[in-house]
């Protein structure tokens, strides 16, 4: 995590007026109380009104509010742009969540960073994308997040099909093309499966656990070796 975004965590975590020790600061953000103890004087030292001491506990005083969102022109325009795009060629629940964050992103936003976002001249159509194809990201998006074992059946470039049993590890956009990285049981090696080949896919209700060798770090650090080879 990075330090800005650790030091915005412990001022949410401080609202509310209720003492809140180093220590759980610390183990909230998975670092040291060390940590914890520099973070609170900076903060301190920058104006927000928080007190307490070492030993005994933090609380931040009533009132306080983080100043508005304050982005260059070249961040909003990697926020807004990345949005369409995926309002565009993701899930139907990814749209759905980039278009909320578009509205959350200029509800903060000060007026001129606002009008800034709502000229961003950057769009995107996806004519391939189909309601059936969004509805399969979303699922192996949630799949993948969940760690559950997928039942499918794939055709590959040749035409043929097959049924896998696989553990889903990622989801990749290759610009029209969703890819889909997995463990097959199958093959019993990892597999790329295109999202628009599948015409089957099926929860089979079990969750698999992350093996030593099968994992997505496991996928990449194969990728890094076959590109060095």
């Amino acid at each position: 995590m990075r330090r800005a975004d650790r030091l915005f965590q412990i001022v949410q975590f401080l609202r509310g007026g209720r003492l809140v020790t180093a220590r759980q600061l610390a183990d909230r953000l998975e670092v040291s109380e060390r940590t914890i103890y520099r973070d609170i004087a900076d903060l301190q030292a920058s104006g927000v009104p928080v007190d307490g001491e070492a030993g005994v506990g933090y609380v931040m005083q009533g009132g306080f509010e983080l100043p508005p969102l304050m982005f260059s022109r070249n961040e909003i325009v990697a926020l807004v742009a990345g949005a369409r795009l995926i309002r565009a060629w993701g899930g139907a629940a990814m749209a759905r969540g980039a278009e909320e964050a578009l509205i959350k992103i200029e509800g903060v936003l000060p007026d001129a960073e606002r009008a800034r976002a709502r000229a961003v001249q950057v769009r995107s159509i996806a004519p391939e994308m189909t309601d059936d194809l969004r509805e399969r990201i979303d699922r192996v998006e949630a799949a993948v997040d969940g760690r559950c074992v997928l039942s499918i059946r794939y055709e590959d470039a040749a035409g043929s099909f097959s049924s896998r049993r696989i553990r889903p590890l990622g989801l990749w956009f290759w610009g029209k093309v969703w890819t889909l990285v997995a463990w097959c049981e199958l093959r019993d090696d990892f597999r790329m499966f295109r999202l628009d080949r599948i015409s089957l896919l099926e929860d089979t209700g079990e969750a698999f656990r992350a093996e030593r060798g099968k994992t997505l770090a496991a996928f990449f650090q194969l990728m890094e070796d076959k590109r060095h080879g």
